[in-house]
């Protein structure tokens, strides 16, 4: 049995003294493939306005990589701010939305496959658990989150490290941080990486990109329906455009707290030049070592680099893609 709408069954007695009435909910299984097309518009949308902040976190993010600060030195990049007026500045519009057309391929394929698959397979748990759909647990979502975020950064990870690379990239020699990847465009940086490092290559840092989607969707797309759900029910806000923007704004915090740490492993692992003999990383041979290697040379604090430009991201990232599934789930 199954609807858009609930479904109603009473079921009533013999006698005429004792009535009973049973009420039950059925709830539609999800369409990954609504969902995909919904998840993946969504995000498209919102990475048109978020992508200058994230070629500025992944300039912030590599920038001193594996140096100890000296007290006293000037930076290339300070902050958001004059981040953002010295790339206008010597790159101009193409240097602010570097990587946007891969950006575009990476959010419908990673956002379309996570956002799109939650739903599912949240779904299929419940039906495993055989608890009831309709009512909230967290842990169901953490779960469904998590395997989701997995999942789409196993399919995406190619992207994201082309996108990475195009991101860091800039022919204004002063202002260069990290190893520099010249490439003309997303299927010339695909191929050139292929012909050098193979199908390995293309894969490089998937570990860490996995490890980053999954421990962000396990806290995102969970708090985002808690936090909806508050907002409702104790808030009293119609769950319309100003519920779903407050909940994205919310949770997108929190998000970026978790994930910072390991975008930054991710960004660095995808960066690094590749050893020509033995075709691995110069750097990093894993997340762990990425880890361990940067806090060492840089302290604790070198996981937070970005921060900021990350919560300008993610914040109105997560609002614009939350806000416009919402739409188009509905359309």
């Amino acid at each position: 049995m199954s609807s858009t709408s609930a479904t109603l069954v009473s079921a009533t007695t013999t006698n005429p003294q004792t009535v009973m009435t049973t009420t039950t909910t059925t709830i539609q299984k999800p369409s990954a493939v609504l969902g995909f097309i919904a998840g993946g518009m969504a995000a498209c949308g919102a990475v048109t306005l978020t992508n200058p902040a994230e070629v500025i976190k992944t300039r912030l993010q590599l920038q001193g990589e594996l140096t100890r600060q000296v007290p006293g030195s000037q930076r290339i990049y300070t902050n958001f701010g004059q981040a953002m007026v010295h790339i206008l500045r010597y790159e101009g519009i193409r240097g602010i939305q570097r990587g946007l057309g891969c950006a575009y391929m990476y959010q419908l394929l990673m956002n379309g496959t996570r956002l799109g698959l939650y739903d599912p397979i949240k779904y299929q748990i419940h039906h495993l658990l055989k608890t009831d759909p309709g009512k909230p647990s967290y842990l169901v979502n953490i779960a469904s989150g998590g395997t989701s975020g997995v999942l789409s950064a196993l399919l995406a990870s190619p992207l994201f490290l082309v996108k990475t690379r195009l991101q860091s990239y800039t022919n204004h020699e002063p202002s260069r941080v990290g190893h520099q990847h010249y490439y003309r465009h997303t299927f010339h940086a695909l191929g050139s990486i292929y012909k050098s490092e193979g199908f390995r290559g293309l894969y490089r840092g998937v570990d860490a990109s996995m490890l980053r989607t999954g421990m962000g969707s396990s806290v995102q797309l969970p708090l985002y329906d808690f936090v909806k759900q508050q907002l409702i029910q104790v808030g009293k806000l119609e769950n319309g455009s100003l519920c779903h923007g407050l909940s994205s704004l919310i949770s997108g915090f929190f998000v970026c707290a978790v994930m910072n740490p390991f975008d930054i492993i991710s960004t660095r692992m995808f960066n690094q030049a590749t050893d020509t003999i033995t075709g691995k990383g110069s750097l990093y041979k894993n997340p762990l070592e990425c880890f361990l290697k940067t806090v060492k040379t840089e302290g604790f604090t070198a996981l937070y680099k970005g921060f900021t430009a990350h919560y300008l991201r993610i914040g109105p990232h997560t609002i614009f893609t939350f806000v416009f599934m919402e739409q188009t789930k509905k359309w």
